[in-house]
């Protein structure tokens, strides 16, 4: 009974992490996938987990990072099956050790996100200035790398090599690439229409869209406020049961010896199993919308 819930909580555990960390396990991997239509998109899932970990600040791949996060729990999961002599106790908090590096760099991520959009204002006027100063277009860009917000200047540190050699467009789509966000897509697309179109109404077109882009980062930074309670509620539910339970069953007596027991592993594999459906139903409900990038590429319908 007690190797079946093991089992149980394994298999649940297995599926949590791999919904979580974004590379959920294929069902029926081993049979040949029917014939793809040839007007179906070829799946892009890796290279939107790079994308994701670019983002976040890390060089790290896409299976680098999953292992990593596969040692981590393994690691916890023997210290915790040592310390408490039950390895079904410890199966949960490895798991949610297992998916600390996600939340860390899921965090860094969002964190780095916001603080690109909310440089982009900024941004934006710093080009307008340059522009009523007597630059081009092309140079008040480029003038970014070096005198614009801290977040843009590393994006667009190699925007004017780039533009001697491949073109402003292509520089431009470049670091559209880089940055993967709908609201730099906006601001770059603008940029882009600017460069090729030119004209007195540039600077208007730029300044409206600077206050645009301040009204919609402030809406952002409320609705993620009104968040951010509720989140942090659903994470210490989740947590704290499965510690108190770590430390009740750290030291010999009823408790250790009630969970090692046969209908004690049948308590664990429900509780666990109702956990990780709950967390799983939680962080689904709790995630933000993703805005669709309207303006993702040019000929990005090709590479989705």
């Amino acid at each position: 009974m007690a190797l079946l819930a093991a089992l149980a909580v394994g298999v649940v555990a297995y599926f949590a992490t791999g919904f979580l960390t974004g590379c959920a396990p294929r069902l029926g991997a081993g049979v040949r996938p029917p014939h793809r239509p040839p007007n179906r998109p070829p799946n892009r899932r890796p290279a939107g987990r790079r994308v994701w970990l670019l983002q976040a600040g890390t060089e790290l791949s896409a299976p680098q990072f999953v292992a990593g996060s596969a040692v981590a729990g393994a690691v916890s999961f023997l210290l915790l099956a040592l310390v408490t002599n039950d390895p079904l106790v410890a199966v949960v908090p490895a798991v949610a050790v297992a998916l600390l590096p996600r939340a860390w760099f899921g965090h860094r991520r969002a964190k780095r996100t916001a603080e690109l959009q909310r440089s982009w204002p900024d941004g934006l006027r710093h080009i307008i200035g340059g522009i009523e100063s007597g630059l081009s277009v092309h140079q008040a860009i480029a003038s970014l790398a070096s005198s614009g917000p801290e977040p843009l200047r590393g994006a667009f540190d190699r925007f004017a090599p780039r533009s001697r050699m491949l073109g402003v467009p292509a520089a431009l789509e470049l670091i559209k690439q880089q940055l993967a966000d709908p609201t730099s897509d906006r601001v770059l697309e603008v940029l882009l229409l600017a460069h090729e179109r030119g004209g007195r109404i540039v600077t208007a077109v730029l300044s409206d869209l600077a206050d645009a882009t301040s009204r919609d980062l402030k809406a952002i930074e409320g609705i993620t406020s009104d968040r951010l309670e509720p989140k942090i509620n659903s994470r210490a539910v989740f947590v704290l049961p499965w510690l108190v339970l770590v430390a009740l069953c750290a030291s010999p007596g009823p408790i250790r010896a009630f969970y090692q027991k046969p209908v004690g592993a049948v308590v664990v594999g429900v509780a666990a199993a109702m956990s990780l459906i709950g967390i799983l139903i939680v962080e689904r409900l709790s995630r933000d919308p993703a805005e669709e990038r309207v303006f993702g590429g040019r000929g990005s319908e090709a590479n989705r």
